[in-house]
């Protein structure tokens, strides 16, 4: 029962804080508390040979030398009103982070949305993004980050990120009735968002270093996460342990578990509420628009998931923002009012 008057309240002040959102910016957020942290991970091998604290640097073959790698990063604030109900923030691909702290036209986002009515903030850079680039080998990813694997160019997207997250066909328009803000410099700063990995995406480590993060919030506080995830940080939020978990808010997850899978179970058996939110222009889409489809088909999946694990005895429930009348919002930002 706790659990679900979690998972409600939170789903009530989703909307009561968008609503009141411009008049709470204005007044001062007190913290208790700030700062940084690094959980999970590995420690590599030592490079063969002896090291040499005299040359250090200036040996490019680094004998002895070890790197600390494959962590997740987080930077956490403390509500100076803290409720015990911490909020751990995962990104989506592509993005690191500062999509929870701000709008690409400069106003707060979801972190201080939250730190305002008492939720702690634990904002995680999942490993090889962000400030927790660290890994054993450079990215290799042909289809997203580089031209090829043995290459060392950052392969260019702006323009395939824009139409895929649906905030128009090809920038710089945007979909009818879209509330992406209006102009150059807001596109200029979403675009500098985007962050790439430093090393090809490995689901298992990436899910291996959240849970640390998980339990590291757990022993801090004393409290469960409400576990917030977004897009590609959904599907790594199937795979994390889930004790120290006391609800899942998925923002247009990149899919829902598979009914009977390992994932679904686990769910199941902890009783983890779960709420799924999506936006605009899906079925309402460009019809030859990959993107329209592919996130008309994934948020079918996610209706599929939830009545099954209903009908097993869970509490999932799925949000389609258009139809309860919240329109315009794009995947990028589906709270973007």
């Amino acid at each position: 029962m706790k659990k679900l008057l979690t998972v409600l309240l939170t789903v009530v002040m989703l909307f009561t804080a968008l609503t009141a959102f411009a008049e709470e910016a204005d007044t001062i957020l007190s913290l208790a508390d700030i700062g940084m942290f690094s959980a999970g991970g590995t420690v590599t091998e030592p490079v063969e040979g002896e090291y040499d604290p005299t040359q250090n640097w200036m040996d490019v073959n680094r004998p002895g030398n070890t790197a600390h790698v494959d962590h997740a990063n987080v930077l956490y604030m403390t509500p100076a009103e803290d409720n015990s109900n911490p909020i751990v923030y995962l990104h989506g691909y592509g993005q690191s982070r500062m999509g929870w702290l701000t709008t690409p036209d400069g106003r707060d986002g979801w972190a201080q949305m939250f730190l305002r009515n008492g939720h702690a903030a634990y904002l995680v850079d999942q490993p090889g993004r962000g400030e927790a680039g660290a890994a054993a080998s450079m990215t290799m990813d042909g289809f997203l980050d580089a031209w090829a694997e043995d290459s060392k160019d950052y392969k260019p997207g702006d323009q395939a990120w824009y139409t895929h997250f649906r905030i128009g066909c090809v920038a710089p328009e945007r979909y009818e009735g879209s509330q992406f803000p209006e102009g150059e410099e807001a596109q200029d700063q979403f675009f500098r968002q985007m962050t790439p990995n430093t090393t090809t995406f490995d689901m298992a480590k990436s899910a291996a270093a959240v849970s640390a993060v998980l339990a590291e919030v757990k022993e801090r506080t004393g409290n469960k996460s409400i576990f917030i995830t977004h897009s590609q940080g959904g599907a790594v939020g199937w795979d994390v342990d889930v004790e120290n978990i006391s609800a899942i808010i998925a923002i247009e997850p990149g899919g829902a578990p598979q009914v009977d899978s390992e994932q679904y179970n686990k769910l199941l058996e902890a009783k983890i509420p779960i709420i799924f939110y999506y936006g605009d222009y899906m079925e309402n889409g460009p019809e030859d628009i990959m993107s329209s489809g592919f996130w008309s088909g994934i948020k079918a999946g996610s209706f599929a998931f939830a009545e099954a694990y209903n009908a097993a005895g869970g509490d999932a429930t799925v949000i389609d923002l258009p139809a309860i009348g919240i329109t315009g919002n794009m995947r990028c930002r589906v709270s973007n009012l």
